[in-house]
């Protein structure tokens, strides 16, 4: 038996050493710095990949969303390099049609999940074909507890998230997209109807009237397909578009409440 063992013992020994694979030490380090949430955020499929990608030049020092700055000045360090982690991103509701201000067409006892809709009669019980459809599979999706339903409408807390993503692919209508941390001013509002028909399903809708348009000073906002756009590479958060539309649809960031 024991000269068995010492036998097995030399050979697991011998096989360790022919197939043992060699890991780059600087991907261990990074690897050790990453958040560890997996959340795919940064374009790979976990912070394993995202470590092994730095490390081979593959993906910059910054790549992490959810670490941001702190972990890229880290991951740097490793690296050699001088790291910039990017403009910090959070997630934004592109609606504001809550149960109160949007209309219904009919009572819906279905299943509630958000993907579903595309299987029942007008996509939905909301009179808005663009707006939200009020089931959180966001809410879900989110790995960070960053959104939560409020009146049927899903609330962002910019503070909690971490821009990974998850959610802006949870939604089938695509309500969701990742803006500047910092912009301060953004069009709540989805729809490409004319406003007659916004006005008839929502209270809050853009109606495209190019109040807001006409009335920056710096080009920042511009209608397209009956609904206004605020670039942020323009916008200096006057806040005069806010103040001009007629429908109250551009608000600052800091009324966000959930």
């Amino acid at each position: 038996m024991g000269g068995t063992g010492l036998l097995l013992g030399l050979f697991l020994g011998l096989a360790d050493k022919k197939f043992k694979v060699e890991v780059d030490e600087k991907e261990l380090a990074i690897r050790d710095v990453l958040p560890g949430n997996n959340c795919g955020g940064c374009g790979y499929a976990g912070c394993d990949a995202l470590a092994k990608a730095i490390a081979s030049g593959e993906a910059p020092a910054g790549a992490c969303p959810v670490g941001g700055a702190p972990v890229a000045e880290k991951v740097g360090a490793i690296m050699g390099v001088e790291a910039e982690a990017g403009v910090r991103m959070a997630a934004f509701v592109k609606c504001a049609g809550d149960c109160e201000k949007t209309k219904v067409q009919y009572e819906y006892t279905g299943v509630k999940d958000c993907s579903m809709m595309a299987f029942v009669p007008a996509g939905g019980a909301k009179s808005c074909a663009y707006g939200w459809l009020r089931y959180g599979s966001c809410v879900k999706a989110c790995p960070f507890d960053a959104i939560h339903i409020v009146k049927g409408i899903a609330k962002v807390d910019k503070e909690q998230c971490k821009a990974c993503g998850k959610c802006v692919e949870a939604c089938p209508r695509n309500l969701i997209e990742l803006v500047p941390y910092e912009q301060e001013f953004l069009v709540r509002c989805s729809s490409k109807d004319k406003g007659k028909a916004v006005m008839q399903a929502c209270e809050v809708g853009c109606i495209g009237c190019r109040k807001c348009e006409k009335t920056c000073e710096h080009g920042a906002v511009s209608v397209n397909d009956n609904l206004a756009h605020i670039d942020p590479e323009k916008c200096v958060g006057c806040g005069k578009c806010a103040e001009a539309c007629p429908k109250k649809i551009i608000t600052g960031r800091k009324e966000e409440t959930l």
